[in-house]
C-alpha cells in the first residue's frame, strides 16, 4: 500500500503511486469517515484539476463513493480547489474529495479531502482516514451505484459567492487591467466570467498537463515568460494562481513579483486600520514577521501554526479568526470561507487597489514605510537522502551561534528548524507533499538572504 497523507492531502507520481488501486483504497478509506459524519444523508462533493487523468480519477472516486451508499455530487468541469469547499458548505455535505496536486510537478496527481464546513479536513480527520487505510480490503469488488451519482454545477456557485464578496463594479469602475496567468490550472476561465475584456487578459488558460514542463506554481521561477506577456499588454495588475487555484501570487505595474508576505499584510493592514475590523490572526511558521507587528500595533491576537493550511483550517472553525495564512501563498479571510482562494484574495486586493485608487507598488511601499523593508526567498533542495538527513541533523541541534556571519539571537523548532539572526530568520524543513528539502529566509537586505540560503544549503 503506497498511500500516505502530508501536509494537505495524498499526492504521488502518475502510475507509479498514484494509481486506480491505490485511489480506491484512499477513497474508501474516506467513506468509512464520511459515513459517520452527522451530514452523511445529504452526500458528498467531488472535483478535479486539469492534471492528466484528473477527469477519470474523479470520476473512478465518485464511482467508489457510490459503491458505499454516499450521494455524490461530481463536478461537470474542472474547478478551483475553493469551489469544491464551498460546495461542501452551502449544501452542508458530509465533505469532499478535490482530485489535485496543487502545485506539484506534473508526474504528480493527489487527493485532498474537504470538510463540511468549508475547508480542509483537520489533521485528526486525517488520521481517523489513515487508520482506516489499515482496515480497507483492497480486492473488496466495487459496484457503482449510478442513480447515486449527480452531475453538479460547482463553478456557479463559486462564481456567485464571489459576486457578494468582492465589489466588482469598483474595480470595473478604476479602469484597471488585470492580467491573468492560470498556469494551465483550474482557475482559467474564472476571472474572464466575472469580467469581460476589456479587464482581463488571461495566459496560459488552456488545458496542457505537462504545464509546459514547470510547477504550476505562483513563483518567480515559473513565470518569466509571462512577466515578457505582462509587459507587452501593459497591464495594472496580474493575478497568478497554482494548478488548483487556491494559491496567489501577484505582479505590481512594474511587472515585479509581489509574494504571499507581501500581499496577507498589505490586505491585514487594510482590514486592521481602514475598515477597523478586529479578531485573531494565524499564520503558519514560514510566513512574514511583519504580521507579527502589524498585529501588536492594532493589537489583534495572533497564533503561529506549523506549515499547512489545515492548521489554519481549524482555527478559523474554532476561534474568531479574521484572517490566516501560510508562506506558499495561502491565505484565507474566515468572513468569506475557512479556506485559502487565491482568486478570491487576488481581486481583494485589485479592490483595495480600487478603493484606496494606489497600484500595487504604492500599497508594497505603504507597508515598508510603516512597518520596514523585508526580502524573502525560498529555494527547494533537490538532495540526496544523506545529505538531507546531515542538514537536518545539524539543524537540530538548535545550537549555531552564527548564520553565514550574523549573530544568532532565537531558535524554534515547531515545524523544521527555525533561527532568528540580526535582521531576519531561517527556516530549514522538509517538505510535506515532495522529496525536498526547503529553505526559507527573511532578511532586512536581499544580499542577507541570498548568504543566509547558501550558508543553510551547505549546512553539515
Amino acid at each position: 500500500m503506497q498511500v500516505k497523507f502530508g501536509t494537505d492531502g495524498w499526492r504521488a507520481i502518475i502510475a507509479k503511486d498514484f494509481t486506480f488501486d491505490n485511489l480506491k483504497l484512499a477513497t474508501l478509506a474516506t467513506a468509512a469517515y464520511f459515513l459517520d459524519h452527522p451530514n452523511c444523508k445529504n452526500g458528498v462533493c467531488v472535483g478535479y484539476d486539469t492534471r492528466f487523468m484528473s477527469s477519470e480519477f474523479a470520476t473512478y472516486t465518485a464511482e467508489i463513493l457510490s459503491s458505499c451508499g454516499l450521494h455524490v455530487f461530481l463536478s461537470d468541469s474542472f474547478v478551483p480547489s475553493p469551489a469544491v469547499s464551498l460546495y461542501c458548505k452551502e449544501k452542508k455535505l458530509a465533505g469532499g474529495i478535490m482530485i489535485t496536486a496543487s502545485h506539484n510537478p506534473p508526474i504528480y496527481n493527489g487527493f485532498k479531502v474537504k470538510a463540511s464546513y468549508g475547508g480542509s479536513a483537520l489533521p485528526e480527520t486525517i488520521t481517523l482516514i489513515e487508520k482506516n487505510l489499515t482496515g480497507i480490503n483492497p480486492r473488496k469488488p466495487i459496484r457503482p451505484e449510478k442513480k447515486l451519482i449527480e452531475k453538479a454545477d460547482i463553478i456557479s456557485t463559486y462564481l456567485n459567492h464571489i459576486k457578494k464578496h468582492i465589489n466588482l463594479d469598483a474595480i470595473s469602475q478604476s479602469k484597471r487591467t488585470i492580467a491573468h496567468n492560470a498556469m494551465f490550472g483550474a482557475g482559467q476561465n474564472i476571472l474572464t466570467r466575472l469580467f469581460d475584456e476589456s479587464v482581463v487578459n488571461g495566459y496560459h488558460c488552456s488545458r496542457n498537463p505537462s504545464f509546459e514542463g514547470i510547477n504550476p506554481e505562483p513563483m518567480p521561477r515559473y513565470i518569466g515568460d509571462f512577466v515578457n506577456f505582462f509587459k507587452a499588454i501593459n497591464a495594472d495588475v496580474a493575478i497568478i494562481n497554482d494548478g488548483d487555484a487556491d494559491r496567489i501570487g501577484m505582479l505590481d505595474e512594474n511587472g515585479s513579483f509581489i509574494d504571499s508576505h507581501k500581499l496577507f499584510s498589505i490586505i491585514l493592514k487594510y482590514l486592521a486600520e481602514e475598515k477597523k475590523q478586529a479578531g485573531e490572526i494565524a499564520k503558519t511558521f514560514a510566513l512574514t514577521d511583519i504580521i507579527d507587528r502589524i498585529c501588536r500595533k492594532n493589537s489583534l491576537p495572533l497564533h503561529l501554526l506549523p506549515v499547512g493550511f489545515k492548521h489554519v483550517s481549524k482555527l478559523m472553525t474554532t476561534h474568531d479568526i479574521l484572517m490566516g495564512g501560510e508562506e506558499s501563498g495561502g491565505i484565507g479571510i474566515t468572513s468569506y470561507l475557512p479556506e485559502r482562494d487565491g482568486i478570491f484574495i487576488g481581486l481583494l486586493v485589485v479592490e483595495i487597489m480600487a478603493m484606496k485608487n494606489q497600484s500595487l507598488s504604492q500599497l508594497v511601499q505603504e507597508l515598508f514605510n510603516e512597518y520596514g523593508r523585508f526580502y524573502y526567498n525560498r529555494i527547494d533542495l533537490h538532495i540526496g537522502e544523506e545529505q538531507k538527513k546531515s542538514i537536518i541533523s545539524r539543524a537540530s541541534k538548535g545550537d549555531l551561534k552564527t548564520i553565514a556571519g550574523y549573530r544568532v539571537d532565537g531558535f524554534n523548532n515547531l515545524d523544521g528548524y527555525k533561527y532568528h539572526f540580526e535582521g531576519g530568520w531561517v527556516l530549514i524543513r522538509p517538505s510535506g507533499t515532495e522529496p525536498v528539502l526547503r529553505l526559507y529566509c527573511e532578511a532586512d537586505s536581499s544580499e542577507k538572504v541570498t548568504a543566509v540560503l547558501h550558508f543553510a544549503a551547505n549546512l553539515a
